[in-house]
């Protein structure tokens, strides 16, 4: 298993008149972990598209929301990659509060794209074996 966490506090622009998280920052709180996925293995977006011309797009997204996230609380997500990617990588996700609480919990499908033609290409190879290390640690 490769688990990436990132902690972070809720800002009061994402929450309701309810000091409530508003659903729709869930699928962010989710890229903010697979962000710091992708730098703590080396190999963030940016050089997936600039050096290898490889964009990662999101197929799909899947949440559950389980308890609300409010103003004040302090967040972690998760991301976790349970296999190594070939034609897609598919990560589970969670957020859970300050005290250990599960808010959401999902899993995010990401795609691999040739830059130029946007035609479908294996997940390059260097990441591949960055994540099979994590995997095998």
């Amino acid at each position: 298993m490769a688990l990436f966490t990132a902690t972070f506090p809720v800002r009061y622009y994402e929450t309701d008149q309810m000091a409530v998280v508003h659903h729709s920052n869930y699928i962010r709180y989710f890229e903010i972990a697979r962000d710091e996925m992708m730098i703590q293995l080396g190999f963030p977006i940016e050089r997936c598209e600039a050096e290898l011309g490889v964009l990662v797009p999101i197929v799909s997204v899947e949440c559950r929301f389980r308890h609300p996230a409010r103003m004040g609380d302090v967040l972690t997500a998760t991301a976790e990659v349970k296999r190594v990617p070939q034609a897609k990588m598919v990560i589970a996700q969670t957020v859970v509060n300050q005290d250990g609480v599960l808010c959401a919990e999902g899993t995010v499908t990401l795609g691999f794209l040739n830059k130029e033609t946007f035609t479908p290409v294996r997940c390059p190879e260097e990441l591949t074996v960055l994540i099979e290390k994590h995997l095998n640690n």
